[in-house]
């Protein structure tokens, strides 16, 4: 039987083209070492799925992922939700469990070894690279996913996009909109507003209140200046390895749809400054969106439609995303049918709907005499994973249950010294270290106001004033408005403005794809 199963996987995966080795076909509980399970490097743009229940091994998968990627000169980005990425910086610590592995499956090179990383942040806090977006260039559909909005009040906050943009009105942080929303919902603002269909107060001031919220959470220091400029992760080491970029979220767990969505925004960002590249040798970069599930709870058609649309054309940027999540289910279909490549760990079957999960994903995997994919997808054991791959022509290669290869870097997070040292070498971070405040929205409102205060106080020639028979004073053109205090708008300083030089703008995913690439 083995020698069948052997037989099969030598005919399914044995191509001679560069590939990344996912680990060794099983039989039973052991290992076929000759029985090699690997997808071609060329394939990896082709997208994938990487499920299975807490605790099965799916970090550690991203892993060795990473590690071979890296090692065949491609970049990758990672967002590290638990902290455990963080020891690709670091060798592996040999022992009897780790080398018993790597024997049983015939990986004879295994030697412990670190991998070229750079670290990310959101946070204005945290070590690593600043990650910023401004508020105009990540758009009103994305925000209204953080914002929690509903369709009327996106379509409000679409016309406030829109109106910057014809008013020439750069929104670089969560002040700037702000300012902006407050503006359109003065007597002004409203006029002004009348030929975009007219925005009524009180939706503006639930867009005010949520944006209040934000801010209160300390979600502002995602937007501002400068502006991160994606092309940096495509960068590689000066051995030619592709440089690792995680993006460390520990401490925005309780944020799950801004993380979410800001990876999101990187995504398009890819997309709209990466040229066509066709089908290359190997990919320009791997995404690993982790917690890929966070992506898609609660959104409503428009922003799911703008997560198939750049799935779906990314490809040809040599841009493949892997999503990263607890089960099948999480990711809409429209979605799956892309993901050409899956890994998927053990999942746990409690309930019915648990039962109902497990028969669908088994549904999924190309038909196999060798295993009961149905009953496999519950006994897999921790790194193990039913694996389905492309070959160089695009098609499915055969299902197999596989034993895991084992990561060559540390499996746990990086002690806090190595992790300091590779920070303090960074070449790119001191470029993003500090908040820099150029002219937007905010100030340019600020000072429209304070020229029509200042106009409306200048005498009226040859105006006299009744009520002082023989002595002439002016009267403003018109009362000054009554509302918004725009002098506090202006000269609001509760924090100091965070933006810098404003990009092309990316606006909304639809808007990057129909649009032009950024400068």
């Amino acid at each position: 039987m083995s020698t069948d199963l052997e037989a099969a996987i030598a005919a399914g995966y044995g191509f001679d083209a560069p590939g990344i080795t996912f680990g060794a076909a099983m039989q039973g509980e052991g290992a076929l070492p000759s029985a090699q399970v690997r997808v071609p490097l060329a394939m990896m743009n082709r997208h994938g799925l990487v499920a299975g229940a807490t605790g099965t091994g799916k970090t550690k998968t991203l892993q060795v992922l990473a590690e071979q990627l890296s090692d065949a000169g491609v970049p990758v980005f990672i967002s590290d939700i638990k902290g455990d990425i963080s020891g690709l910086a670091a060798p592996a610590v040999l022992n009897d469990k780790l080398t018993g592995r790597a024997g049983s499956i015939g990986f004879a090179d295994y030697a412990p070894k670190a991998f070229p990383v750079e670290f990310f942040t959101l946070d204005r806090e945290g070590k690593g690279v600043r990650l910023r977006a401004s508020v105009s260039s990540f758009g009103p559909i994305l925000l209204a996913k953080v914002l929690e909005l509903n369709e009327t009040q996106q379509s409000v906050l679409a016309l406030a996009f829109k109106y910057s943009d014809d008013k020439k009105l750069p929104l670089i942080n969560l002040e700037d909109l702000r300012s902006l929303l407050n503006h359109l919902n003065s007597d002004e603002g409203k006029s002004e507003m009348a030929e975009y269909g007219g925005v009524a107060t009180a939706t503006a001031g639930v867009i005010i209140r949520k944006i209040v919220e934000l801010e209160q959470q300390e979600a502002d220091a995602f937007f501002g200046s400068p502006e991160f400029d994606v092309e940096h992760f495509l960068r590689t080491a000066s051995d030619g390895r592709g440089v690792i970029s995680v993006l460390e979220l520990a401490d925005m767990q309780d944020r799950p749809a801004l993380f979410s969505t800001f990876m999101m925004w990187l995504l398009a960002s890819l997309y709209a400054s990466l040229p066509e590249v066709g089908d290359p040798d190997k990919p320009k970069l791997v995404f690993f969106f982790d917690e890929a599930h966070l992506l898609f709870r609660d959104a409503n058609k428009t922003f799911m439609g703008q997560i198939e649309l750049v799935a779906r054309l990314i490809r040809s940027k040599g841009v493949g995303v892997f999503f990263v999540t607890h089960s099948p289910s999480d990711v809409p279909s429209e979605v799956l049918g892309q993901l050409g490549n899956r890994v998927q760990h053990a999942l746990r079957a409690f309930t019915p709907d648990d039962l109902d999960t497990v028969r669908a994903t088994a549904d999924t995997f190309p038909t196999t005499e060798f295993y009961d994919v149905e009953k496999e997808l519950t006994k897999l054991g921790t790194g193990e994973a039913l694996i389905t791959a492309l070959d160089l022509k695009g098609r499915p290669m055969p299902t197999a249950r596989v034993m895991m290869r084992p990561p060559m870097s540390l499996m746990a997070q990086v002690d806090a010294a190595i992790f300091d040292s590779v920070v303090s070498a960074s070449k790119i971070a001191p470029e993003y270290a500090v908040d820099t405040d150029p002219e937007s929205a905010r100030e340019m409102l600020g000072a429209r106001m304070a020229r029509a205060s200042e106009e409306a106080r200048e005498p009226m020639e040859g105006v006299s004033d009744p009520e002082s028979p023989g002595e002439r004073r002016m009267r403003p053109t018109r009362p000054p408005e009554k509302g918004t205090d725009w002098g506090k708008v202006a000269t609001e300083g509760s924090r100091v403005m965070r933006s810098g030089a404003f990009n092309t703008i990316l606006r909304t995913v639809l808007g990057i794809l129909t649009g032009g690439r950024r400068r």
